[in-house]
């Protein structure tokens, strides 16, 4: 029966069976020796000269996948690995079978460019760092969902077809639909996360999320995975941003690396982020350079890595979203920078059925397009919020990458569909 190799520490002088991939094959005068790894670690093994398994482990090659047979041994003193997995044992040998036999473009791990790297990512993700990246995205999303369970929202699953348009302005994809209609590609959740408002007051969701602008950086995806929630009876977008960072709190806890986050994150609006940085306050946005100076100035002056902006211009924001009363012109919105970068987008939305309609003329759009949705709001919503991260874009800043598509499985953008489409990299 097979053994994981993290349980072979417990079975010193025992005869075993794993199986997984070679890592590395070594040859030592007549023995053989290799390092096996399988999803739970990695184990050093040696094929000494008399052994039956030598005839097959002089054919057997890196990447090879096998079913290994041998007695685990506790290592001579010299030669153990303190700290390391299994490095006071090895497995001595007594069998080899191959499973599959490999024929690898490079040596698993070695320094490629980002290209190369992705062109060949069925075989670079079986690195150690790329293995390692997903671990730590597979406890980002697990972290999400645990906060939201914690904070008694229900998970829903949006749909990625979609009759039109929910930002009213993000680039969208086409779909050839059924009776000669246009669908399209989702570029949020949004519109949905609120109707279900109306039927669990919490919801949330992981959708595929995709946009359709022609950007060709180290920052943006064609296809991305969004972390969204939708909450209602809120007082405010505070509301809000309070959720957010009670999940936030327990995905840092769940990935273990060191983040800088105070008791609680530094809150500043737009105009005040653009005063101290000396920069035009009727500016709509902050450019990229300004999100990192903020968040230098969060880290320096609160010891924090994230930092709150809020109450951007009404129009800047989509047609839902709510308008400070009590600061004109601009809105209950917010976005979270992390170490430079803007990770979540979020902000109260308009409840009140009149004012979204009212809303949808202004920005240019059809209410009848819209009458799936604003039949939420015509039978009744309660004040309500939300906000939207990017999976790829926590991971890659969580991780220094200094480019989201290491953070990302099979990233899609201008240029890629699993491999290139074409050379000419436009910014």
């Amino acid at each position: 029966m097979r053994i994981l190799i993290g349980e072979l520490a417990g079975k010193k002088g025992e005869g075993v069976m794993i199986q997984g991939w070679v890592s590395v094959r070594r040859d030592q005068g007549k023995m053989v020796f290799f390092d096996f790894r399988d999803r739970s670690g990695s184990v050093q093994g040696v094929v000494l000269p008399a052994s039956p398994a030598i005839e097959t482990a002089k054919d057997v090659r890196n990447e090879y996948v096998v079913s290994v047979e041998g007695t685990v041994n506790a290592r001579p003193e010299k030669n153990i690995k303190a700290g390391a997995q299994n490095g006071d044992i090895e497995l001595e040998v007594t069998g080899i079978e191959i499973l599959s036999r490999a024929e690898i473009p490079f040596e698993l791990g070695s320094e490629v460019n980002l290209d190369t790297y992705l062109d060949h990512q069925p075989f670079t993700l079986r690195s150690e760092k790329s293995r390692q990246i997903f671990k730590v995205q597979n406890a980002i999303l697990q972290g999400f969902r645990d906060g939201m369970q914690s904070q008694d929202f229900a998970e829903f699953q949006a749909p990625a077809l979609v009759g039109g348009d929910a930002e009213g302005g993000a680039a969208a994809f086409k779909v050839d639909y059924y009776y000669d209609q246009t669908a399209y590609l989702a570029t949020s959740p949004q519109l949905y996360k609120q109707i279900m408002v109306g039927v669990f007051e919490r919801a949330y969701a992981t959708p595929k999320i995709f946009r359709g602008e022609k950007h060709s950086t180290s920052r943006h995806l064609s296809e991305y995975t969004s972390m969204d929630f939708e909450m209602g009876f809120i007082k405010d977008h505070t509301d809000v941003m309070a959720a957010l960072e009670k999940t936030l709190r327990l995905i840092v806890d769940r990935v273990g690396l060191p983040v800088a986050m105070p008791d609680s994150i530094p809150v500043l609006k737009l105009r005040e982020v653009q005063k101290k940085l000396g920069v035009s306050e009727t500016e709509p946005d902050l450019e990229p350079e300004h999100e990192r100076a903020i968040c230098e100035w969060a880290l320096k002056e609160h010891n924090s890595d994230f930092v709150f902006v809020t109450h951007y211009p009404v129009k800047k924001r989509p047609f839902y979203t709510y308008e400070d009363e009590a600061d004109p012109g601009y809105t209950k919105s917010f976005d979270l920078l992390f170490r430079g970068l803007e990770i979540t987008t979020g902000g109260q939305r308009i409840h009140d059925y009149d004012k979204l309609v009212s809303n949808i003329k202004e920005w240019g759009l059809d209410p009848n397009k819209f009458s799936f949705y604003l039949e939420a709001f015509k039978t009744g919503m309660p004040p309500h919020g939300g906000s939207a991260t990017g999976l790829e874009r926590l991971t890659a800043r969580l991780l220094n990458l200094p480019n989201i598509k290491e953070a990302t499985l099979f990233p899609r953008d201008l240029n890629r569909i699993d491999t290139l489409l074409s050379t000419d990299k436009k910014e």
